[in-house]
């Protein structure tokens, strides 16, 4: 029980760190500008490392697995389950034969899974839902006049979530997440007269507090097909419950600074500001269905195809004209021998391929997204009778957008380093 409490101390330290997620970026992509930012997903980095599919994952590999993508597989859990994890990228940056780096981490999840019996099985955890981080600057003119137009952004929203699966009977399984999203998006555009001593910027500051609820449904069918190999098709979707905003904004007046690395105090402001001020949030419905073909421990292959009806996306009375975005995933794994003294054997080998058609389109572009996965489960050694541990590794090569008709091209590595304890917390202990 002593190391129980231990791994709950620990837990207990990280989780204050990962609430405050929402305040900080994590990206530096120019395209987390648009809607509620760079959507994170629900995979932790088992499922991540096999392109993300998650859909029609129930077990993988013999360990207790939290499958946040599917609630309906949390009824396949049987051991207390426990997933903390960090994450980091490197993103490269190019346009017009320039190009800039830049390098971000934070804590990246907590979750639980909890065996409730033979027919259920509960989860919870924190985990981010999206990110905003970009700031970059267009240069024009008005007649004679040199100006430059700056965007920039931060923040973002983190969700808190708590879910149950059941096992209807021996082939089908149901569940669902109730979740939490909260954060706040801050944007910042100003207009600037670089060339201009006597001229006034302009500054736009405004901010959006995101609160409200998300629910996630699911269902599993899964069918022995003979000699230990096993079929599981999935389906998952969103509500598209309405979230709830509280807006503020200000416009204040600058005069241009004469040194690059100094920035004059405004001078007045334009227009009464707002604080306060409510909106909703119409979030789009979500719609995922997989599969995936599994020999007992030994390898896992699978696919996943994906909907999101974006076009519906409003903030308030505003249409930010966002477009309905699909995508599909493959990937698996393979274990070369879970039962080998050869610690090689034992690693799980995990790759993927995605596809992405985004939410974004640019001067009739659609920004695109596809990355390559690989990882690995290093299993550890059980200090303990009855416990298990693996660390989880993942990393997404990956490309958002092209060089071509003026676009961003965003190429970045992530990576996604997760912790799973597997034990019988439970277990009613019996004495001869």
């Amino acid at each position: 029980m002593q190391h129980t409490l231990k791994a709950l101390v620990f837990i207990t330290f990280l989780l204050p760190i990962t609430l405050v997620h929402g305040q900080r970026s994590t990206t530096s992509s120019p395209y987390s500008r648009f809607g509620l930012g760079e959507i994170r997903g629900d995979q932790l980095p088992q499922t991540r490392a096999m392109g993300g599919i998650a859909t029609g994952v129930r077990y993988l590999s013999g360990y207790g697995n939290i499958n946040v993508g599917n609630p309906a597989s949390y009824s396949a859990l049987a051991l207390t389950t426990v997933d903390v994890g960090v994450f980091g990228n490197i993103t490269q940056l190019s346009r017009n034969q320039l190009s800039e780096n830049s390098y971000n981490f934070s804590l990246g999840h907590i979750n639980f899974g909890i065996p409730l019996g033979r027919p259920g099985g509960l989860s919870f955890g924190i985990m981010p839902f999206s990110d905003v981080g970009f700031s970059y600057a267009i240069p024009g003119s008005i007649d004679t006049v040199d100006i430059r137009t700056v965007y920039a952004g931060a923040g973002g929203a983190t969700k808190a979530y708590l879910g149950y699966g059941i096992q209807l009977n021996k082939n089908f399984s149901v569940g669902a997440n109730v979740s939490y999203l909260f954060g706040t998006l801050n944007n910042i555009r100003s207009v600037e007269l670089p060339n201009d001593v006597g001229g006034l910027n302009v500054r736009i500051d405004s901010s959006q507090y995101i609160n409200g609820f998300s629910f996630d449904y699911g269902a599993q069918y899964f069918q022995p097909l003979g000699n230990s190999v096993n079929l599981t098709v999935g389906y998952t979707g969103t509500a598209g419950t309405p979230l709830n905003t509280t807006a503020s904004r200000v416009v204040t007046r600058t005069p241009t600074s004469v040194e690059d690395d100094f920035e004059n105090l405004p001078v007045d402001s334009i227009g009464p500001p707002y604080e306060g001020r409510k909106q909703s949030v119409s979030m789009p419905m979500k719609h995922s269905v997989g599969f995936s073909i599994a020999k007992g421990n030994h390898w896992m292959v699978g696919g996943d195809f994906n909907y999101a009806k974006w076009s519906d996306f409003r903030i308030g009375e505003d249409n930010p004209n966002l477009t309905d975005s699909y995508g599909f995933a493959v990937g698996g794994q393979i274990t070369p021998d879970i039962t080998s003294v050869n610690y090689l054997g034992v690693v799980d080998y995990r790759l993927g391929f995605k596809y992405n058609k985004s939410h974004i389109n640019i001067a009739d572009q659609n920004i695109k997204q596809m990355a390559l996965t690989v990882g690995f489960g290093f299993p550890l050694p059980s200090l303990f009778g009855g416990s298990f541990y693996k660390i989880n590794f993942a990393t997404e090569f990956g490309q958002t957008g092209a060089l071509t008709d003026r676009l961003v091209r965003e190429r970045y590595i992530n990576f996604h380093l997760g912790f799973t304890l597997n034990e019988r917390w439970f277990q009613r202990r019996r004495y001869d």
